[in-house]
């Protein structure tokens, strides 16, 4: 069995984050996990599957938070 770790974060649908965090909306959400290999956005997502996608709550604001680093 491998090496598996839980995590306490809460894991969300796209609408579901969308909704509890109306400043990112779907579209947007979902055009950060269309270009997530080239944005580090896929520490964030979560895949159950072939279609279903989950995002890390915790870790879309740790994401956010590392974005702003260059900026002052």
């Amino acid at each position: 069995m491998g090496n598996i770790t839980q995590s306490r974060s809460r894991l969300l649908t796209v609408s579901q984050f969308a909704t509890e965090h109306p400043a990112f909306s779907q579209s947007a959400l979902r055009h950060l996990i269309f270009d997530a290999s080239t944005n580090g956005f896929s520490t964030v997502i979560c895949r159950v599957g072939k279609r279903k996608v989950l995002l890390d709550e915790e870790a879309f604001f740790q994401w956010i938070a590392a974005q702003q680093g260059g900026q002052k």
